[in-house]
């Protein structure tokens, strides 16, 4: 079910963000991954490298700025910290001990929108139907 559900979330946060008009799409989008990329800081699991991971993050978030591929980047490597530390046991929500993994599924989904441009739901059904005429 934590499979489905994080799937879901991350069609859904793609799905709302359709609603943002571009360049906004993408700059709400690169804030979005930044402030991801803190959400470990507290947690203490992996030390200074968790310092070096976040730094990592917004670098990519502030290219992201200009580039929906640098936020799909940033995405994955979030996807990776989450991997780390639901093996660590130390949860993205200390409240919620699956967080983490689900974030860890959750965040491809999120990544692959991006790296195919952050299309609206009206952009993505153009570019189909000219596909197909």
């Amino acid at each position: 079910m934590i499979i489905v559900s994080a799937v879901l979330i991350g069609i859904a946060y793609t799905l709302l963000n359709s609603f943002l008009a571009e360049p906004h799409r993408r700059s709400f989008n690169a804030i979005m991954v930044a402030g991801a990329g803190a959400a470990y800081l507290s947690s203490g699991a992996f030390g200074p490298l968790e310092l070096v991971f976040t730094a990592a993050v917004t670098y990519c978030a502030y290219r992201g700025l200009k580039s929906w591929a640098y936020i799909g980047v940033a995405w994955l490597l979030h996807t990776a910290l989450d991997v780390l530390h639901h093996i660590k046991g130390m949860p993205i929500l200390p409240f919620a001990h699956t967080s983490s993994l689900g974030c860890a599924i959750c965040d491809p989904v999120i990544a692959i929108w991006c790296f195919t441009g952050g299309m609206s739901v009206k952009e993505a059904r153009t570019r189909l139907v000219s596909v197909r005429g």
